[in-house]
């Protein structure tokens, strides 16, 4: 089995400012990305679950953008608030949040619901 279950990579790219599809680091993305991280090590999911940086997702649009692997659910316009939620309910649960869904088919999920996690001990 490979060390993690599932990643959670979150864009902190960062544009000129201006950009026509905008900046996920200035949507806050590296706050979501820290709290993924905190919240992860609280939950005692850490060593199943990784938070990481992402470079450019090419999602900027929609940001701040995440990606979990390796369902491939893509999650945009997420803000601190909905890390809770996204870790209860879609890294535990295996549900996918309809309303945080990027709403273009080419991010579209590979599956709307796939396997519970539960923490390594």
């Amino acid at each position: 089995m490979s060390r993690y279950q599932r990643h959670v990579f979150v864009c902190i790219n960062e544009r000129p400012a201006g950009h026509p599809k905008g900046c996920c680091l200035e949507k806050g993305s590296g706050q979501v990305r820290d709290l993924f991280k905190a919240e992860l090590q609280k939950r005692g999911l850490a060593k199943t679950v990784r938070a990481n940086n992402a470079g450019c997702l090419d999602a900027c649009e929609h940001g701040v953008t995440l990606v979990i692997y390796p369902e491939a659910i893509w999650y945009g316009g997420v803000t601190v608030h909905d890390v809770p939620e996204i870790i209860d309910r879609t890294i535990i649960e295996g549900e996918v949040i309809q309303r945080l869904l990027i709403k273009d088919q080419r991010y579209a999920p590979d599956a709307l619901q796939f396997p519970k996690i539960h923490p390594r001990t």
